[in-house]
């Protein structure tokens, strides 16, 4: 069973897998490159973070009393296994049979 995940979740953790097992956060920035959102780092940040409670990465940052700066993040064990279920899982496609 593959956990629910946004797809920025599904990214973070793809990226990781391909670049053997570890990103820096300037990259997964990239992911909203193009898009005119506010906030982006703290969207990303919280989206770590619950990614962290699910032990699937471990991040490398500094943490000050008022922000957390990441500087790397790794996948765990879990988060492997993860990225290679995501690969094998199958897409969907939209049938349409006409009588």
């Amino acid at each position: 069973m593959i956990m629910r995940l946004s797809a920025l979740q599904k990214k973070i953790i793809l990226e990781c897998y391909f670049n053997s097992g570890k990103i820096s956060f300037e990259e997964i920035i990239k992911f909203y490159k193009g898009k005119a959102i506010k906030n982006i780092k703290s969207i990303i940040t919280k989206s770590l973070e619950k990614l962290i409670k699910k032990e699937l990465i471990s991040v490398i940052a500094k943490k000050t009393p008022h922000k957390l700066f990441i500087k790397e993040i790794k996948l765990t064990k879990i988060g492997r296994q993860l990225a290679k279920k995501i690969l094998n899982q199958k897409q969907k496609l939209p049938l349409i049979i006409k009588k």
